[in-house]
């Protein structure tokens, strides 16, 4: 039986993370776990419930009383929060732009990571977020940090929101991705930062099938190795 190894992909807003790691995940026929979802269900209930962001003692005795699954449904993952399908609420422009501030508070991030880790515990998966190969998953097989320039980031997100039929204001994403750069690079625990076995893949101009394809092409490696 072919051993399933555990991918962990890590990288800034707007780099290709999510898109990336889900045709990863379906390619190997391994379950992909989107960590970003997870802060941002539970910021959706923050916000929601007018919760103090900067209250972590607020938050953190919110999250003790909130689920968040992932499951599939319809060849898409869902994201429930206390039940509820909130997949397509948690992608609103509001949420992505306050989802850091919630993230950065320790405790919050401690219990999260908690539980992504019980769910990667097992293999067989892709797991993407910002801390994923230096905190959540720091034994996995294959660890990749995608990057790419700001305009680049914001463009994709810009045209993103407008296909979703969301507001977009082109140059409010940049300053929003530059200001999330630095509120999850400089946060105390569990900053973004590129985990020293990684391979860094610049998806600046790489169309998602090259991306894809290089990882499967080193995961297979990893898997042959293993």
């Amino acid at each position: 039986m072919t051993k399933k190894i555990s991918i962990a992909i890590d990288g800034p807003a707007g780099a290709g993370k999510s898109t990336v790691a889900k045709i990863v995940a379906d390619r190997l026929s391994y379950t992909y776990i989107d960590t970003g979802a997870m802060y941002r269900a539970f910021t959706y209930k923050a916000i929601k419930e007018n919760i103090n962001m900067s209250s972590e003692e607020e938050l953190v005795r919110m999250l003790k009383e909130t689920t968040i699954e992932l499951k599939n449904g319809g060849g898409k993952q869902l994201v429930l929060l206390d039940g509820e399908d909130v997949t397509k609420e948690i992608r609103q422009p509001d949420i992505t732009n306050s989802v850091s501030e919630v993230a950065a508070h320790p405790f919050v991030r401690e219990e999260m990571v908690a539980r992504q880790k019980a769910l990667g515990a097992e293999g067989g998966v892709v797991m993407d977020g910002r801390d994923i190969g230096t905190n959540v998953l720091p034994h996995s097989e294959l660890k990749i940090f995608l990057s790419a320039s700001a305009d680049i980031r914001a463009t994709r997100r810009h045209k993103e929101n407008i296909e979703k039929g969301y507001p977009s204001d082109l140059a409010k994403i940049k300053s929003n991705i530059m200001v999330r750069d630095k509120q999850d690079t400089e946060r105390k625990v569990s900053p973004l930062r590129k985990a020293e076995d990684a391979i860094e893949i610049d998806t600046s101009f790489l169309s998602v099938d090259e991306v894809v394809s290089r990882i499967i092409q080193l995961a297979k490696e990893r898997i042959e190795a293993s």
